[in-house]
């Protein structure tokens, strides 16, 4: 349900602006346009920035393509003196292709604002409107009107308050050209400060990162200098928050009077004492009958439940997802696409305690070059190539390699052959032209996503996945199609018989399907209200863009993919819980999207434990809470065998023996902690 308020001052604001159009004829025939290219992992030109100004304003264009989707916005911005915005206009259509028509606008000292995501009004607008779907150019704006502000200081429209922080310059050369550039760091955006660099004019130089970073055109080449000198000063703020939010005991630690999630059993023990030895677990059994060693830490956990830390199976972790992590209990993630030396140094730093994060079991990423190419610097093209991509990911001690949709479908043998070689398991995107079932029979050990256990029904019609279409499609059909035919038990039958594991990301399909733009579906106003007031408006974007007369149709589509996913579970299919979502949260969603599909809360439980830790071969030493196993226990504040909700009640994470107190890393965020019932 899509809010609509209409305001009198933005039909005025209308009538006077220019239109999309005429401002990107503008942009075109401007001597004075400044270009900027998108760029993903740091070589993939994937789009334009484009901002001029003239007599109306100031004015950007933004276009990019990933993979089929991506936005197209014109946004028009008139300044008062101080530099803040009197009137914001955008159109055009954001990443999903769902249309942007978003106006601000100033009149008799009062703000209001309307979009298709949001609409509000305040009477009195001394504050700096962030549009919703707006270019990075944006941030430009309002670091210059932070540096007019006394205090380098800013209250935000809708919500919210920025603060910057000057984090150093340096000199950048190209083709005889010389430019000066400086590093802002704007906090109250985000969890953590976000980097933007600016030249001596006042325009932006560059925004983004590894993945994707918007920088100005010919000077592409100095990305990873700039990326460099964000992570000295990202690191630098992470190794203090590591030192005040980490506790290493200084002797063993004792869990006492725990109710104890046997993950082995999938059960409950009451009233049970585990102890801790530096990283490992030394002793588990009845209150009554485990001695506590001398000068331990006693921790009375009564009321209160103790079980082996979580594991989400399909993350694409960045330095701040580690505490988001930590926070809500996830010990143990696996990166499905990374930076192959991002990922490296970054896994380097979780461990050594340097930054604060989980585990990190590393999957290689690749896919074929062409216009749909996923984020990676893997791209290949013949077998000669794959084969060399995987042995270099075994060489560096990845233990899954992840294919992607534009891998051609002639190379997946060899791929899944030299995999198997190296003792590496090979899961991925059902790449386009193929269908689960063939990559199935050609040994795949795992399928992501659960949209491509429907595609496979549709193989005769539905053949080029590269595109938004294995979403569209997905949502458009599934909840016509008969679980119960013969054709889905046959494929299931193929899953089980092969060893299949399914790793369905439920919580990103949830948000395709169900989420419209202007509110915030069920699963994300549990946390709405405890993050900061700029992540919070980002939970109204919606989902896919749905067609005239289908919404009833695309909501369908959810149930289907929850039935299929206790149909995978009641044939004894390997589940794996993984989000490809925001971190933490996300997991906790997935969990209790299994619940609701109707999966027992204590093989949920299982699923996220000890069920991960055996696909990827680590259950010898983590997944369950047994004496020799490594220490990573989580404390939650409740019972989620009982009500699987509890899980978001995580208090104290400990990772390999250290400690976290998820109050204060949530608070370091930005974010509230859980409180009440």
């Amino acid at each position: 349900m899509r809010r609509r308020l209409t305001f009198i001052a933005l039909a005025v604001c209308l009538a006077a602006t220019i239109s999309p159009a005429r401002a990107q004829n503008r942009a075109e025939a401007g001597g004075d346009t400044i270009l900027y290219s998108v760029v993903f992992s740091g070589k993939t030109m994937a789009g334009v920035q484009k901002t001029w100004r003239d007599k109306d304003g100031t004015h950007f264009f933004l276009e990019y393509n990933d993979r089929g989707r991506g936005p197209q916005v014109t946004e028009d911005v008139k300044l008062d003196a101080a530099g803040v915005p009197v009137s914001t206009i955008l159109r055009g259509h954001d990443y999903f292709k769902n249309p942007v028509d978003e106006h601000f606008r100033v009149e008799n000292g009062a703000a209001a604002w309307h979009g298709s995501a949001e609409s509000g009004s305040v009477p009195d607008r001394r504050a700096f409107y962030l549009s919703f779907d707006g270019a990075p150019g944006e941030y430009a704006l309002l670091i210059n009107a932070m540096l007019k502000a006394p205090s380098h200081r800013a209250t935000l429209l809708p919500a919210g308050d920025a603060t910057l922080e000057h984090a150093g310059e340096r000199v950048v050369s190209n083709s005889g050209r010389t430019m000066r550039v400086t590093q802002y760091l704007i906090s109250g955006i985000g969890y953590t400060p976000q980097p933007v660099w600016m030249d001596m004019s006042g325009e932006l130089f560059a925004v983004g990162g590894t993945w994707t970073m918007t920088i100005r055109k010919g000077w592409e080449s100095f990305i990873p200098q700039l990326v460099k000198a964000q992570d000295s000063a990202a690191e630098a703020r992470s190794v203090r928050l590591a030192r005040e939010l980490r506790r290493k005991p200084v002797g063993a630690v004792v869990f006492r009077n725990a109710r104890l999630f046997d993950a082995d059993s999938g059960t409950m023990r009451d009233h049970m004492t585990v102890v801790v030895s530096g990283n490992r677990i030394s002793a588990v059994g009845s209150s009554t009958s485990v001695a506590i060693p001398a000068n331990a830490e006693v921790i009375d956990i009564a009321g209160k439940t103790l079980m082996p830390g979580l594991w989400d199976m399909h993350v694409h972790t960045d330095d701040t997802d580690g505490m988001h992590h930590i926070a809500g209990g996830v010990t143990t993630v696996r990166d499905m696409a990374n930076d192959t030396e991002e990922l490296m140094q970054r896994r380097k730093r979780f461990d050594e305690g340097s930054l604060i994060g989980p585990r990190i079991v590393m999957a290689g990423f690749m896919d074929g070059p062409g216009p749909f190419a996923g984020p990676t610097k893997v791209l290949v093209d013949n077998e000669k190539q794959a084969r060399d991509a995987v042995n270099h990911y075994a060489d560096l001690g990845y233990v899954q390699i992840k294919i992607y949709s534009s891998i051609k479908p002639e190379l997946v043998p060899a791929i899944i052959d030299q995999a198997h070689k190296r003792h590496l398991r090979v899961s991925g995107h059902v790449p386009a032209f193929m269908t689960a079932e063939q990559v199935v029979k050609l040994g795949i050990d795992e399928l992501q996503h659960a949209n491509f256990l429907f595609l496979n029904f549709w193989g005769d019609s539905i053949k080029d996945t590269r595109t938004p279409l294995r979403f569209t499609a997905v949502a458009e059909r599934a909840g016509a199609l008969d679980l119960r035919s013969p054709r889905v038990a046959s494929f299931l039958s193929l899953l089980k018989n092969r060893g299949v594991v399914v790793d369905p990301t439920l919580n990103v399909f949830e948000g395709l399907f169900t989420a419209r733009r202007g509110s915030i579906m069920a699963g994300d106003s549990i946390i709405a209200d405890r993050l900061p007031p700029v992540v919070r408006r980002g939970l109204l974007a919606g989902g896919l863009p749905v067609p005239e007369g289908k919404d009833s149709i695309y909501r369908s589509a959810f149930p289907a993919m929850l039935k299929m996913v206790k149909m995978l579970y009641d044939a004894g299919i390997p589940i794996v819980a993984g989000t490809d979502a925001p971190a933490g949260f996300a997991l906790h969603r997935e969990l209790e999207l299994y619940s609701k599909a109707g999966i027992p809360n204590a093989e949920v439980l299982r699923i996220a434990t000890i069920g991960a830790a055996r696909v990827v071969h680590m259950d010898d030493r983590l997944g369950s809470i047994k004496p020799g196993k490594l220490a990573d226990l989580i404390v939650v504040d409740g019972d989620p065998v009982r009500n699987i909700r509890d899980i978001r009640r995580v208090e104290l994470t400990m990772k390999d023996g250290i400690m976290h107190e998820s109050a204060k890393v949530y608070r370091a965020l930005g974010v509230q902690p859980v409180t009440g019932r």
